[in-house]
């Protein structure tokens, strides 16, 4: 990866996480989030370039200290492009015995950016169905927080350019890549 994009990315993923945690701090006891809370981790959904080479990324970090779990992960992946995912099926990044997710740190902004009120750019705010329950619509306004994607945009027209791979693709396509492009 080029040295300005990954140090982007990074200043994005920094951004990204330092609104979600202040929205976070701002839901208190109506964020219900936790790991083992899968309910949106389920059906194939975009990603951006950006996100798909931090997976693939995050995937041979893992490979190089887990290579069972990697594989597994590599496995659920290529299940789910042979399979053609549904809305019901988990993404190939989510470990089905613990509920949590095997590429956390290298997750897409659309995964760390659901729960709590986030707007980003233009996007409706989303949350998540189990949170907030019961809340007015003030109360979740109160908790919103508001990023901007232009960074996210800067960086993804990047890497298109830099790979010559352009559009949208999923969590599982983009892990087979890495399979593909992993040494044997």
């Amino acid at each position: 990866m080029m040295r300005g994009a990954m140090s982007g990315d990074q200043a994005l993923i920094q951004i990204v996480d330092a609104a979600l945690a202040e929205a976070a701090r701002k839901s208190g006891a109506w964020l219900v989030c936790r790991p083992g809370c899968t309910d949106c981790c389920m059906g194939p959904f975009p990603i951006t370039q950006l996100d798909a080479r931090r997976l693939r990324e995050g995937l041979a970090e893992l490979e190089s200290r887990d290579r069972q779990r990697a594989a597994r992960v590599r496995e659920r992946a290529r299940q789910a492009v042979v399979a053609t995912a549904t809305d019901d099926d988990p993404c190939p990044a989510l470990d089905p015995s613990t509920g949590t997710c095997d590429l956390y740190a290298a997750r897409p902004i659309t995964c760390r950016i659901f729960g709590p009120p986030v707007r980003y750019g233009s996007d409706a705010v989303g949350i998540c169905e189990l949170c907030f329950r019961g809340a007015s619509d003030e109360e979740i306004a109160a908790c919103q927080v508001e990023v901007g994607p232009g960074l996210e945009s800067q960086l993804s027209n990047e890497v298109e350019e830099t790979t010559g791979v352009r559009g949208e693709t999923s969590v599982a396509f983009a892990l087979v890549a890495a399979s593909e492009a992993a040494p044997r």
